[in-house]
Order: C-alpha cells, then sequence, then structure tokens
C-alpha cells in the first residue's frame, strides 16, 4: 500500500531574477508574509526571504506555484532547507 508521503511531488525549483527589480519563482508552495520590504515565501527547498524595497506580488499561482515579484530586491536568502538524501543515522532513529 502507498501512503500520502510516498505520493508527494516535488516541484522544480527555480529563481529568474531580471534587473534586480524582477523575481520569478516556481516551486512556491504558500506565501507565509509580505510588505514592501520583505516577501516570505514557501518553497520545496525551504523557505525563501525576499528582501528589497517597493516590493510587490504581481503574479501568485499556488497550484502551478508560480510567483512573480517585482521592486528594488537586494537580497535573496533560504531557510530550512530540506535534506534531499537521507543519511543512515537519520533513518534509524525515525
Amino acid at each position: 500500500m502507498i501512503s500520502n508521503e510516498d505520493k508527494k511531488v516535488t516541484m522544480p525549483q527555480n529563481l529568474i531574477l531580471e534587473d534586480r527589480r524582477i523575481l520569478n519563482v516556481s516551486g512556491v508552495s504558500d506565501v507565509d508574509s509580505f510588505d514592501e520590504r520583505t516577501i516570505i515565501v514557501f518553497t520545496e527547498l525551504g523557505e525563501l526571504t525576499v528582501r528589497g524595497s517597493d516590493l510587490h506580488i504581481n503574479r501568485l499561482s499556488v497550484e502551478t506555484g508560480e510567483l512573480q515579484l517585482e521592486g528594488r530586491i537586494v537580497s535573496l536568502s533560504y531557510a530550512d532547507e530540506q535534506p534531499k538524501n537521507a543519511g543512515f543515522f537519520s533513518k534509524v532513529f525515525r
């Protein structure tokens, strides 16, 4: 029997930054918070924080996992990166 966890399909993660003004992100599962200086989104590879000024979301589709935002982008950073392959001890101590 296949559990729901085994059926989880991961979306590819792409970040396309154009002239530090437009950012296209794929693999987005949800938006945590946003304002003119910080946008925090959940992706398949962890939490992505975009910092800058005059930031706003042009397009968001959770169904396709696509996000487009615009503004003066200063930094992109990930937190809580998901491990791709679990090691031996992580399998033993579940």
